[in-house]
Parts: C-alpha cells; sequence; structure tokens
C-alpha cells in the first residue's frame, strides 16, 4: 500500500507540474494585457482662432469659427475631455503661448501615471506668414510655436496650422507618409510622434469660402474628421486618412480659384500603426448619421439654409456618411447644372438617407442667383403671346407675340425682346390697321420663394408703327417711329431641365409725335398703357 500510495503521490505531483505551471503563464499574461488595459491615453488639446491681424491684414471672417469647429469635432468623436481641451478666440499671442507651456505642464503631470501615454493636439487658424502667426497685433513665432509643440513631453504631437504660408514650418525636413499599419486602439500610440499639417505650401495663401462658411482646408478637415475620411470604413479616422482626406478636398475646390492651395505634411514616426483621430462609430448610439447617395456632392447646414455649416461630402468620396449630432439638418446637393435642397431630422442612434429623389430640385438660373454655379451665367430663349392696351393712333388692344433672349448673372439678369402686334382703328369714314414691331432691352432682379422665381425690372426700346388705311379715295400709309420706356415684372414657374414657364405684366410710356390741326409739326406725346404676356423660356 505504501509503494503504491508513494506511486500516487508521485503521479500528483507531476500531475500538478503540468496543470499549475501553464496556468501560471496564462494568469501572468491576463495580468500583462489587464496592466495594459490599465494604460490610459490622456488627450490634449488647444484651439486657437483669431479673426484679427495686424496692421496690414484684412480682417478674416471665419477664422474662430472654424477652431470652434475643430474644437467640437474633437470634444464630441475625439475622446478629448472638456477639461483637457482649451478653445481660444481673439486671444493674444502672449495668451497662446502661456496655455502651450501650461497644458505641457499638465502633460508632464498626466505621464506621471504609470502605463500612461498623451496625445496634444495644437490647431491654429488666422493670419499669418513665414515667420510668425499674427494673433491681433501680437505675433507669435512659427520657430517658437514649433518648439513647443517637438519639445512637449506628450508620446504623440500635432500640429495644425490653417494660415497663408504655414508650409514653411515643415521645410525643415521635408515630408513622408509611413506605410499603414493597423489602427491604433485608444490604450496605445505611436511610441513618439510628431506631425505637422498646414493649410498651404509655403509660397500659398490660404482662402475661405463665403459657400461653406470657412476656409478650405479646415472645412475639409472638419468634414474628413466626421467620417468622410474614413477610407477603410473601419469606424476610425486616423491621422493619414484625414491628411489625404483634406489635401484632395482642398485642391480640388480651390483648383477654381486663382489659388490653388497644396496643403503640407512632415509626419515622424518611431513606433508603427496610424493614430485614430476621431471614431464615429463608436459614437452612433448617441448621435446620428446622414447617409448620402453616390454621384452627388452635399453640403450640410444645421436647422436650416443660414445655419452653421456642418461638413461636406464630395461626388467622388467613397466613404458617404457623416456623424452628426441629432437635430434638425439642411442639404445641399451640387449636380453639374442642378441644386438639390431637401430638410432631414434625425433622432439619436438613427440614419437618414440623403437622396436626390426626395430633394427640391433647383435649375440653372437660380444656380446662378446663389452663386452656386461654375459658369457663374446662364442663357437661353424665350417666347410668348402678349396683349397690350391700345394707344392714341388705334382704337382696340394691341395682341401679338414676342421672341427674346435673357441672360441671367449674380446679381441682376439682361432680356432683350423682338415683338409684333396688331391692332385696328375705324370710324364711319375711315378703316386703318395699326402694326407695331417693338425691340426692348431690359435690366431686372430675380428672387426666389419656394417654387415661384419673381423679378422686376426697368427697360426701354422703340416701336414701330405702320399704318394702312382703307377710305373712299387715296389714304396712303404712314410710318412712325416712337421710344417707350418700362417697368414691369413677372412670376415664373420652374418646369426642371432648364424650363420656365410663367406670365408678367409691364407698365410702358410710349412717345409718340402726333401733327395737331393747329401745328403741322409733329409733337410728342407720352402715352401710358399695360401689357400682360406669358412666357416659356429656356436656361442653358
Amino acid at each position: 500500500m505504501q509503494s503504491r500510495c508513494a506511486d500516487v503521490g508521485q503521479g500528483a505531483s507531476e500531475l500538478k507540474r503540468l496543470i499549475v505551471l501553464p496556468l501560471s503563464l496564462v494568469c501572468l499574461s491576463l495580468c500583462l494585457l489587464a496592466l495594459r488595459a490599465e494604460a490610459k491615453v490622456h488627450r490634449f488639446a488647444i484651439v486657437i482662432g483669431n479673426n484679427a491681424g495686424d496692421a496690414k491684414d484684412a480682417p478674416l471672417r471665419y477664422a474662430e469659427s472654424d477652431a470652434t469647429r475643430v474644437y467640437d469635432v474633437l470634444r464630441d468623436l475625439g475622446g478629448f475631455s472638456p477639461v483637457n481641451a482649451v478653445l481660444l478666440k481673439g486671444e493674444s499671442a502672449r495668451v497662446a503661448e502661456d496655455t502651450l507651456i501650461a497644458v505641457n505642464e499638465r502633460v508632464r503631470m498626466a505621464l506621471a501615471q504609470p502605463g500612461a501615454q498623451a496625445v496634444l493636439f495644437v490647431y491654429y487658424s488666422g493670419h499669418a506668414d513665414a515667420e510668425a502667426l499674427h494673433l491681433g497685433r501680437s505675433r507669435l513665432s512659427t520657430r517658437r510655436l514649433s518648439a513647443l509643440v517637438a519639445g512637449s513631453a506628450a508620446t504623440f504631437r500635432l500640429l495644425v496650422l490653417d494660415a497663408c504660408r504655414s508650409g514653411a514650418v515643415t521645410r525643415s525636413k521635408g515630408g513622408r507618409i509611413v506605410k499603414a499599419s493597423p489602427l491604433f486602439t485608444d490604450e496605445t500610440v505611436p511610441e513618439t510622434g510628431l506631425a505637422f499639417l498646414t493649410a498651404s505650401a509655403p509660397h500659398e495663401d490660404a482662402q475661405e469660402s463665403d459657400e461653406i462658411r470657412g476656409s478650405f482646408f479646415t472645412h475639409a478637415l472638419v468634414s474628413g474628421l466626421l467620417g468622410a475620411a474614413d477610407h477603410n470604413d473601419d469606424g476610425a479616422v486616423s491621422l493619414h486618412e484625414v491628411y489625404q482626406y483634406a489635401y484632395s478636398a482642398t485642391l480640388r475646390a480651390t483648383s477654381r480659384t486663382n489659388l490653388p492651395q497644396h496643403p503640407a505634411f512632415r509626419f515622424d514616426y518611431a513606433g508603427q500603426g496610424a493614430l485614430a483621430l476621431t471614431r464615429p462609430h463608436a459614437f452612433a448610439s448617441s448621435r446620428a448619421v446622414l447617409e448620402f447617395t453616390p454621384g452627388v456632392g452635399f453640403l450640410v447646414l444645421r436647422d436650416g439654409p443660414d445655419g452653421a455649416v456642418i461638413g461636406e461630402i464630395g461626388s467622388r468620396d467613397r466613404n458617404r456618411t457623416l456623424s452628426v449630432k441629432p437635430g434638425r439638418y439642411f442639404v445641399r446637393g451640387r449636380g453639374s447644372d442642378v441644386l438639390f435642397e431637401g430638410r432631414y431630422e434625425v433622432p439619436p442612434g438613427k440614419r437618414a438617407v440623403i437622396d436626390t429623389a426626395s430633394m427640391a430640385r433647383l435649375d440653372y438660373a437660380r444656380l446662378v442667383r446663389k452663386g452656386a454655379r461654375e459658369s457663374g451665367a446662364s442663357h437661353g430663349p424665350e417666347l410668348g403671346p402678349w396683349v397690350r392696351t391700345r394707344l392714341s393712333n388705334a382704337g382696340t388692344p394691341c395682341t401679338g407675340a414676342f421672341v427674346g433672349y435673357a441672360l441671367q448673372l449674380e446679381h441682376f439678369g439682361i432680356r432683350s425682346r423682338l415683338g409684333a402686334c396688331t391692332s385696328e382703328f375705324s370710324n364711319e369714314r375711315v378703316r386703318a390697321r395699326v402694326n407695331e414691331y417693338d425691340f426692348e432691352l431690359r435690366l431686372g432682379r430675380a428672387f426666389d420663394v419656394s417654387a415661384l422665381s419673381f423679378d422686376v425690372g426697368l427697360g426701354g426700346g422703340a416701336a414701330l408703327f405702320t399704318q394702312r388705311f382703307e377710305a373712299p379715295g387715296v389714304a396712303p400709309g404712314r410710318d412712325s417711329l416712337s421710344p417707350y420706356v418700362l417697368l414691369d415684372a413677372a412670376a415664373g414657374f420652374e418646369l426642371g431641365r432648364g424650363y420656365l414657364t410663367g406670365i408678367g405684366a409691364a407698365g410702358e410710356t410710349h412717345f409718340l409725335r402726333f401733327e395737331s390741326q393747329s401745328d403741322t409739326r409733329k409733337q410728342p406725346l407720352g402715352e401710358f398703357a399695360a401689357r400682360v404676356n406669358a412666357f416659356v423660356r429656356k436656361w442653358f
């Protein structure tokens, strides 16, 4: 029994060794994973916007609102806590520098925790030259700013400059984009990293746009961070993705201007992978998603057409979604010669599909009046019937038709018409037929209200009257040429595909010349007449 018991004891010892050792290794691995999971990434941001520059700089309109948009998207989708994110608007260089120094100190305190890492995001929108940022009448040297960012203890540092000639900060080393690797989770960032993104090359100006109510570069940057730049559709937007998106979108938008912009970069990584700046999918339950149909570019505004610009999806963008706050949105889609507009309300956790089939369609001339057609003008022929009250050289209204051609510019329109009408005159002794041939030119202003277009205008022209008589004996005909002025108004309805139909009314003053019995000289006589017409117009 002893030997047997001894054999059993040795077997149990061997079994214990075979089981406990692997379990110990598993536990150790789990502990290491737990320690890694406890490692916290602290995200710090300093977002600066200043509309004012020095005495030689024209005031900007959107630099401070651009800064607000960047601050909001970092806070909402980037995991930047309001405690660690600072928004400075209209502040001096001294305040900006002191804030960066204070945040760097907070970064060092955060990194004192075991396993902690930190990300520092610094953004500036405003005036600058190759040497300094212009914050009102004060200046912050780009060399000093770069040194404060590069010298931060943060594990990863990112500086974004949306200013003229901001590309100068990237010239010292040029730039290189490292090969994309798997996306980092919130628990880790590259071992050491530094990145500079700038809105323009060293010799270029950065530009604002009234249509998007911001700078081209920041507008593209924010749209990308909202999800448009998520090229691989993994639910997160990496630094590489947002730079590539902002570069392409900025160059594409500014190529229509006289000053194309080429955003510049400098990336230096010691680790592997791509830093996630925002995670739109991670907040899907508390936010809303706008999904856009392909082939058309869309601009998204808050509440209505005069609301704040939220973001944009380009016609060629691969990712067709934007993460937005729940609420009401006004969406404008741009086709080659058509503008689409629609209103949408999206509750939390829901998705709204933006389809042009459900949107109002605005063609041609309306695009010009909105400043939304690249050609800047629309033109086309028109025709229709008209009738005008009688003048003193006839006894009946003048009925006929006209043809014309119209040119619509952003702020006013020009219209020319050739018309002809016929009226009659008769008494006991004579019967007359009066033919009238008109040429007129008119300048007007149009307004759009819902599906209708209204316009008013002032113009003038000349009318050729030919009178032919039927009477006993010889009654030679008479021809006369008379000028006239007019004030008119019209209302039209868009039929689509560039066609417009409507009605118009005009008041005319004709300066006719007649012979009186007491004076054989022809005296001018101003006569008022009213005219109404219908029309069909085709815009190109």
